[in-house]
């Protein structure tokens, strides 16, 4: 997935920077008629079974609303963009869309997207959706995009592998106190005969040092894009990593042989951090001997700081040129707000951001771990950081690949610095 967000935003820069004029038809009716005749177009990407939940959605939405007709189409991830950049060039998006965060910036500021500002509290209801929700798809000086289900950074533990090795779970703490446990896991494994460490070297992954900065006061972008970490912050946080790379953590060389496996998912990590809505597929490809994972909050950089913060698993964006903008906010409301979608969708989009979904939705045992895994955390969530900049899947591959160096001993974390801020510019610019 880093791979094709790289590849997308890169065309994407090419393909969108000269769209503004495209998309924007200063379209929209002045007011939606239940006595018109209208046909809206929603778009999705997924599977069979996806396409599948949303048809029953608006099978259920078209009894409401007789005088509406949806047509809807599905594709996967990859080439659900590329029907969009298509699309967006010729100003034929589709009135409805799933939206990936990630591409948000691009096409809001590009004016390919409906300003929903005036709809929330009317046609969306912001009764079930909390301030720090409907927040996450402000960007460009108007909200483009509405949260349906969030996920939150965690640590998951593998309670089976932890206890074939005799070691007790990570109490908590700081990342010190984690360093410190890695290390004694590691060694108490191997020396009770089990193949395993107690974790990989985590200083490689850019959401951590999203959370350094975070717990420092700061986002890594501000609102107009531009960085808020120096050199020397990113040289400091590389550094907190290299005993771990040299003695604890599990080691790159093997990391390599199990791509695209991480050492978690292959059963060789006892402790990973990620989203927590990961947790379903560690336990896929973990297989039928591993049937429970332990998920707490990562350990802190700074104790109290709000440096953890709800992510959207997906947004609903409405076209600009929509020429029915009432009745497609309408429906953004009806496939995030409503009691149905959490009835019909549960969380197969994540878990649902609406109360109201939330408290319709029939969960698993995994997700009622994840529901109450966020719960959990609140003292801990800030709001969420600016919407990610143009070209910023191209920076997250760019820091796991020196993240990697690093691990292998290739490059020197000055170096590996360098190359980031070069990388950097040129995103930017």
């Amino acid at each position: 997935m880093l791979r094709t967000t790289r590849l997308l935003s890169a065309v994407a820069g090419t393909a969108i920077a000269g769209l503004a004029l495209a998309g924007c038809s200063g379209g929209g009716s002045d007011g939606y008629d239940p006595d018109e005749e209208i046909t809206l177009n929603f778009s999705l990407w997924g599977n069979d079974q996806r396409a599948d939940l949303y048809q029953q959605m608006f099978d259920l939405f078209t009894e409401e609303h007789p005088n509406i007709t949806i047509n809807s189409s599905f594709l996967d991830f990859p080439a659900y963009w590329e029907k969009r950049q298509t699309e967006a060039a010729g100003g034929g998006l589709p009135d409805v869309m799933q939206f990936d965060y990630s591409f948000l910036r691009q096409y809001a500021e590009n004016g390919l997207l409906l300003d929903l500002t005036p709809y929330i509290g009317e046609e969306i209801s912001d009764e079930s959706l909390s301030d720090d929700i409907l927040a996450i798809g402000e960007v460009a000086g108007g909200n483009y995009g509405i949260t349906t289900s969030t996920n939150a950074w965690g640590l998951f533990g593998n309670t089976k592998l932890l206890a074939d090795a005799g070691v007790e779970d990570f109490a908590g703490g700081s990342f010190e106190d984690y360093n410190a446990w890695m290390k004694e896991a590691t060694e108490t494994a191997q020396a009770n005969g089990v193949d395993a460490w107690g974790a990989t070297d985590w200083s490689g992954r850019i959401q951590l040092f999203e959370l350094y900065m975070r717990s420092q006061g700061t986002d890594l972008f501000s609102e107009d894009g531009e960085p808020q970490f120096t050199e020397d912050d990113l040289r400091t946080f590389w550094a907190m990593g290299e005993e771990a790379r040299a003695d604890y953590g599990f080691p790159a060389k093997n990391l390599e042989e199990i791509a695209p496996l991480s050492g978690f998912d292959a059963a060789f990590v006892m402790s990973e951090g990620t989203w927590d809505n990961f947790g379903a597929g560690y336990l896929g490809n973990l297989g039928e001997d591993y049937t429970e994972l332990s998920l707490q909050a990562p350990p802190y950089f700074e104790e109290d700081a709000k440096d953890l913060y709800l992510k959207p698993s997906m947004l609903h964006a409405v076209a600009e040129g929509t020429e029915h903008p009432e009745a497609s906010a309408m429906l953004v409301d009806f496939l995030i707000n409503s009691e149905e979608s959490g009835e019909v969708f549960g969380t197969n989009r994540g878990l649902p951001a609406s109360t109201v979904a939330l408290e319709a939705a029939e969960l698993d045992e995994l997700s009622t771990q994840i529901k109450d895994y966020e719960a959990s955390i609140a003292d801990r969530l800030g709001s969420a950081p600016p919407v990610p900049i143009v070209g910023y899947g191209s920076l997250e591959q760019k820091f796991l690949e020196l993240g990697k160096e690093l691990g292998f001993g290739t490059m020197t974390v000055d170096e590996a610095v360098e190359q980031f801020f070069g990388e950097m510019d040129a995103a930017l610019n």
